[in-house]
């Protein structure tokens, strides 16, 4: 039988003969849902197109960067004219202080801010930060919660109320990860009772602003609030990851739907933010910021030492600055309409082919959890108790009929501008077969 993707299988068999799993991020390899990774060429739009010339209409969108569709012409023309004046001068660049600009406009917690280029640089160098500045070891994690490859915070899965943490990764060690406890998500009793016993030396919690890891799991009323008191009364820093949801889920990221929106039933502000994937515009980029007192501990002001060498890279800044500026309230409007069309599109086939499921949302950022409508998902136990085995064949369903879904059931679905009515159509009339294989589905 002749393979109709010989392309992509020839280009996965030579990555894995020079790479680690044929990847250099490893959901890429389509370890949970089986097959052959698709190797993409080219994008535009809604769209891409792999090594065999098939085309998708793409709901990862480079895991969110690609808010205004791939190759949004301001965004290309920006990326353009910072290539022709040089690739890295290692030096200070305007751009540098215009992206630092607009988040700050949109994120009034942002104070200072200092580019980096990944979000895991992003969080290690808050983690770090906030031992500085507080002069204690320990660091609060959420089990589920993800923050990038750091060694303290790959400590994924603790037991009992404030009980340190054991590796969650080959490679890092016991010490490292006894810096870290881990609590469940959604548990301000747990986090109560942690400070409890070990307050004083508790430097921060790091949370995602709306986890996205596990699937996308909504903070329950007054979660993230808590987190703020709770560490304000104690003398430690509330970091809020939003490397995937900041500038994604609204004009100021999951944030300003939430403690730092208008009218706040609850307003709160966290103490440090870390940025990614939006941000750069598809470039490598990512940002730290928060509280200037806090952020002025960084060198070259303060002893807590941080540096990069393409850390503000012209063209990745050129690529935020245009992207951010291109992202109006309009844009984000579109996507939260189209992400309720298709969630909707989603649980009504799922419906109608008997599946049982829950869909959990966050701003314009959503998942489907097999298994779970009775009580939905709030914390990592709930994510991972649920029918994982039915995503495999939905995905591939999805694949065969030109929808290009996150290979892995934990992950997030995102939606762009450029989503228009075709591509949500294509999206629509799939849907029905990938509902009814995923029914028939077996553990």
């Amino acid at each position: 039988m002749t393979s109709s993707h010989p392309r992509n299988e020839a280009l996965f068999d030579r990555a894995r003969q020079l790479m680690p799993g044929g990847v250099n991020s490893p959901v890429r390899a389509f370890g949970s849902v089986g097959g052959t990774p698709r190797f993409m060429v080219s994008a535009k739009g809604p769209y891409l197109t792999d090594a065999d010339g098939a085309e998708y209409v793409d709901l990862v969108c480079s895991w969110g960067p690609a808010l205004l569709g791939h190759a949004h012409p301001a965004v290309l023309a920006a990326v353009h004219a910072a290539v022709d004046r040089g690739l890295s001068f290692g030096a200070s660049t305007p751009d540098e202080a215009n992206l630092a600009a607009i988040v700050q406009e949109r994120v009034p917690a942002a104070e200072r801010v200092r580019m980096v280029s990944t979000g895991t640089e992003a969080t290690m160098t808050a983690v770090r930060l906030a031992r500085g500045f507080t002069g204690r070891d320990l660091i609060i994690k959420f089990a589920g919660c993800y923050h990038g490859h750091l060694d303290g915070l790959l400590a994924a899965a603790g037991s009992g109320v404030a009980t340190l943490a054991l590796p969650g990764s080959a490679g890092v060690t016991a010490a490292t990860a006894a810096e870290t406890l881990v609590l469940p998500y959604n548990d301000l009793a747990a986090v109560e009772a942690a400070f409890a016993k070990h307050g004083e030396n508790i430097a921060a919690v790091i949370t995602e602003a709306a986890p996205a890891n596990m699937g996308v799991v909504t903070p329950g009323e007054g979660f993230n609030a808590g987190l703020s008191r709770i560490t304000r009364e104690h003398g430690a820093l509330l970091i809020l990851d939003e490397v995937l949801t900041g500038f994604r889920t609204g004009y100021s990221g999951y944030w300003g739907l939430t403690g730092g929106a208008a009218g706040a039933a609850q307003p709160w502000t966290p103490d440090l933010l870390t940025f990614g994937k939006v941000i750069g515009g598809g470039m490598p980029t990512a940002a730290l910021a928060g509280r200037a007192d806090v952020m002025d501990y960084l060198a070259p002001l303060g002893p807590v030492y941080q540096a990069g060498t393409l850390s503000g890279n012209p063209v990745a800044m050129a690529a935020g600055v245009a992207t951010l500026t291109h992202a109006t309230p309009e844009v984000y409007s579109f996507v939260d309409a189209r992400s309720l069309e298709l969630s909707a599109a989603l649980s009504a086939a799922l419906e109608s082919a008997g599946v049982d499921h829950s869909i959990q949302r966050a701003g314009n950022l959503f998942s489907v959890a097999f298994g779970t409508s009775a009580r939905g998902v709030h914390n990592y136990d709930d994510a991972q108790g649920q029918d994982v085995f039915r995503y495999a064949p939905f995905f591939h369903s999805m694949l065969d009929s030109g929808v290009y879904l996150p290979p892995s059931v934990f992950e997030a679905w995102f939606l762009s501008a450029a989503h228009d009515d075709a591509a949500m159509n294509r999206i629509f009339d799939a849907l029905p077969a990938a509902a009814k294989a995923a029914a028939a589905a077996t553990a």
